[in-house]
């Protein structure tokens, strides 16, 4: 035993006990839920009730890298979703943590609740350590992260159960209810789809290309004659009488309907050997390529009918670069489809590429930028500290995705890594600290702290989800997808994918989660100077 405390003493084994337990503990699953990275917190905080500490600056270390983790992969959606119809999202997530920040401010004047507990309390039923890592900074007392590690728990229980149990009690039919309400991924340039019988004789034995559609967004997609359906290509052959299965935006539909045909109302089966596809853009060689420039019907026999970015369906221009996380959905044979697949896919073995010249230069600006007082009046000065600061450029440099000698366009898992190893170095760091005081502050305010913790979780819940159903209109799934993405419960969202199979629930989350994200971070600095 006297050996072992003394290896305890050694501040890197100290470090990976701390990371070996806490991870396990947090793999560990009941009914499908699990503590996570949490676990890591939480173990740390025992050894750190037991007087070990890990060093501050593993903690920093720990705390930089996932915040930058963090801005690198929130950056390219963040900046977009603001000019996009996509920022009803944000709306929704800055009301979540607005009505989190009021409940806090009350629960924790009623409670007689120090400010740290209560930030960490508002930070962990928001299950954010963006914000417990934000809160440390600005209140400088690491009892912010004894009030994240009570509430957290709950925090993500309580999301879960609400998404899983509201359909049920209220008896929804998600996939009706998601037909009738308003679709916020659609605008007035989202593509509709109609069929077109041929009439027009000039068109008869007529090949799609020489109809030329390029300067307008009609894709034909399939030709049904005689009760087949054939996939529409460059050099397919048009018939009087053919049935055209076309997408595009309303205007240039009707157009094109009364200039071909006339719009009829039959049923698309499609046989077994065409099929339709959602395909993401993620390879770094196709990034920045066009439509025409892939000519995917003639190598492939393919047509891309819709494109949704950001979460929002665009109209498609044969032009238009593609740009990573780009949603095709794709019509072809099967074989040909996981061909596809496979061409906008990440390489299998792409290696990890995290740059570390870029790393460190966005940790030593953001670390600089942090530094610098900024003076609210009414507030007085504050500062973004090392939380704050690094998030900041990283966004920046992550929206642009190059600066000069700086780049951040990671293999996917690179980011996933600097995330996942930065998060742990700052919770055992973060824990420990935490932990000297834990039992003081459970014996004495321990019953409160669980009650204030509750009410934060709650109502941000019940009023996250009424505006987005009542104010916003949107569908039940849309509103308890954006509900997982402000609340930033990634659970809640695995959740909501069982009872739906459909794109809609994630679509949401990614939507509102940067915003949640940004917004818990900032809130956790502000809200000091009101308690």
């Amino acid at each position: 035993m006297e050996q072992l405390i003394e290896l305890l003493n050694e501040p890197l084994i100290l470090v990976f006990v701390i990371l070996f337990l806490g991870s396990w503990l947090g793999q560990i699953k009941i009914k499908g839920l699990s503590l996570g990275a949490a676990g890591v917190l939480l173990v740390a905080m025992v050894f750190g009730h037991f007087g070990y500490e890990v060093s501050p600056i593993i903690q920093n270390l720990g705390l930089s890298l996932f915040i930058v983790a963090i801005g690198l992969q929130a950056g390219p959606s963040f900046f977009r979703m603001m000019r996009s119809k996509g920022m009803i999202f944000g709306i929704i997530a800055l009301v979540i943590v607005t009505i989190s920040v009021i409940t806090t401010i009350i629960v924790a004047k009623t409670f007689h609740i120090s400010p740290a507990l209560s930030v960490g309390l508002m930070t962990g039923a928001l299950t954010s350590t963006p914000g417990l890592a934000a809160a440390l900074q600005a209140t400088g007392d690491p009892l912010a992260s004894v009030g994240y590690g009570i509430a957290y728990p709950f925090g993500v229980l309580a999301v879960v159960l609400f998404v899983q149990l509201l359909p049920r009690i209220a008896n929804i039919d998600l996939k009706k209810d998601l037909q009738k309400a308003k679709d916020p991924i659609k605008t007035e340039q989202s593509p509709e789809m109609i069929k077109v019988i041929v009439t027009n004789s000039k068109f008869h034995k007529k090949t799609l290309r020489e109809l030329d559609f390029s300067k307008k967004s009609i894709v034909i997609s399939r030709i049904i004659r005689n009760r087949q359906t054939m996939i529409a290509l460059s050099d397919s052959v048009i018939l009087l009488g053919d049935k055209l299965v076309a997408v595009g935006v309303q205007p240039e539909l009707d157009a094109f309907s009364k200039e071909i045909g006339k719009k009829v109302d039959v049923d698309l089966e499609n046989p077994d050997n065409i099929q339709l596809q959602k395909i993401t853009v993620e390879s770094d060689e196709l990034i920045g390529k066009s439509l025409k420039e892939l000519n995917l019907r003639q190598t492939y026999g393919a047509t891309v009918t819709r494109i949704v970015r950001n979460g929002i369906e665009i109209r498609q221009n044969p032009n238009m670069p593609l740009i990573r996380g780009d949603v095709l959905t794709v019509v072809s044979t099967e074989d040909r489809l996981k061909e596809i697949e496979k061409l906008f896919s990440k390489k299998k073995l792409t290696v990890t590429n995290v740059h570390i010249f870029s790393i460190s230069t966005i940790l030593l600006l953001g670390i600089l930028v942090g530094m610098i007082p900024i003076n609210i009046p009414g507030f007085g000065t504050i500062t973004l500290g090392i939380a704050g600061g690094p998030l900041f450029v990283a966004l920046i440099i992550g929206h642009f995705g190059r600066l000069g000698p700086i780049h951040v366009r990671y293999y996917g898992p690179a980011n996933q890594v600097i995330q996942e190893l930065g998060l742990v170095l700052f919770l055992a760091g973060a824990g420990t600290t935490a932990g000297q005081g834990l039992i003081d502050v459970i014996q004495t305010e321990g019953l409160k702290l669980v009650l204030a913790g509750t009410l934060i979780t709650i109502i941000p819940i019940v009023f996250g989800y009424l505006i987005s159903k009542k104010i916003f209109k949107l569908s039940v799934v849309h509103s308890l997808g954006a509900l997982s993405g402000g609340m930033t419960s990634t659970p809640a969202l695995g959740a909501l994918n069982q009872l739906i199979d459909s794109e809609d629930p994630a679509i949401a989350y990614a939507a509102a989660y940067p915003f949640a994200l940004i917004f818990v971070a900032i809130a956790a600095q502000l809200i000091v100077f009101f308690l």
